[in-house]
């Protein structure tokens, strides 16, 4: 990632959280607010450690399907 793209993408994340934090504080929300700071943070830190290399969490691995169940009726041969 080259200095101008790097700056680049810092501005967009900047500008859009910032505008959703500027948004909740007007309108009296400190949770939002609160929460769109701990985002911010978050992709902040997402994008340091990609640029300095560190994988990715694996996501969580999806939940196996439950084995089907048959709903055939069995007879008793008596």
């Amino acid at each position: 990632m080259t200095r101008d793209q790097l700056s680049a993408e810092l501005s967009r994340m900047a500008k859009m959280q910032i505008s959703d934090i500027t948004r909740a504080v007007k309108s009296g929300d400190k949770a939002i607010a609160l929460n769109e700071v701990s985002d911010l943070a978050l992709r902040l830190n997402q994008l340091a450690d990609a640029i300095a290399g560190v994988p990715a969490p694996a996501p969580a691995p999806a939940p196996t399907p439950a084995p089907a169940v048959s709903r055939a009726r069995v007879l008793d041969p008596a």
